[in-house]
């Protein structure tokens, strides 16, 4: 299991993520990508990079813009796992033209 990162280091994480914010347990960003197949290709990329990693965000589709959720269960909370796949999720977007 993944420990769980306190507040303060759950701030310091997301200086390095831009766009990224906190709800509470879980972290979140939306994206735009240039049309709906992007965006659905973007999905794609990301649930498998998730399936991977076997950490899996909630994703919600609204025609050009994906919204990621991320958060570990098992720990209740945020931990690193949810930030390494943050960062993927930034790179997918990126090669996918989604802002």
């Amino acid at each position: 299991m993944s420990d769980r990162l306190d507040d303060s280091a759950v701030a310091a994480r997301l200086q390095d993520l831009p766009g990224w914010a906190r709800d509470g347990d879980r972290i979140h960003r939306s994206f735009t990508a240039p049309s709906f197949m992007a965006g659905i290709d973007l999905v794609g990329e990301v649930a498998r990079a998730a399936e991977e990693a076997d950490h899996h965000p909630d994703i919600d589709i609204r025609w050009r813009t994906v919204t990621f959720t991320l958060t570990t269960h098992s720990a209740g909370g945020l931990t690193e796992r949810d930030f390494a796949l943050a960062a993927r999720i930034d790179q997918a977007a990126a090669r996918h033209g989604a802002r």
